[in-house]
């Protein structure tokens, strides 16, 4: 099984997760339609994070500036051994319960509001 496949598994078995092509190729993973990241062929997956779990993150090493736009809060991991893929879900599942706490806020707001 590739990468792409094991760590697409992985995503769609939690709630509310789906799947699409990607605007710049690969395929990204939404949820709530807002997207928690996205892979690159078989080998480099990309998420924006908060500016300061990104900042955290690159410190430590278990992330790489994004390989387009290291000054912004992209990071990429580079899929080249079994703790970068662990990284990998790590970091988005960390992305993944941010937006469902976010979304989830937004949506109970809308409903207390009217």
């Amino acid at each position: 099984m590739s990468r792409r496949e094991v760590l697409s598994d992985e995503l769609l078995s939690w709630t509310g997760v789906t799947v699409s092509p990607h605007r710049f190729g690969g395929i990204e993973f939404l949820y709530g339609g807002k997207e928690i990241g996205h892979i690159h062929g078989d080998h480099l997956v990309d998420l924006l994070l908060p500016k300061s779990k990104r900042d955290d993150v690159v410190a430590t090493g278990f992330a790489n500036p994004h390989h387009m736009f290291p000054h912004s809060g992209w990071v990429s991991i580079h899929l080249k051994s079994e703790r970068d893929m662990t990284n990998a879900v790590e970091l988005l599942r960390f992305k993944y319960e941010y937006l469902v706490n976010k979304i989830d806020s937004i949506r109970s707001e809308k409903g207390t509001s009217g």
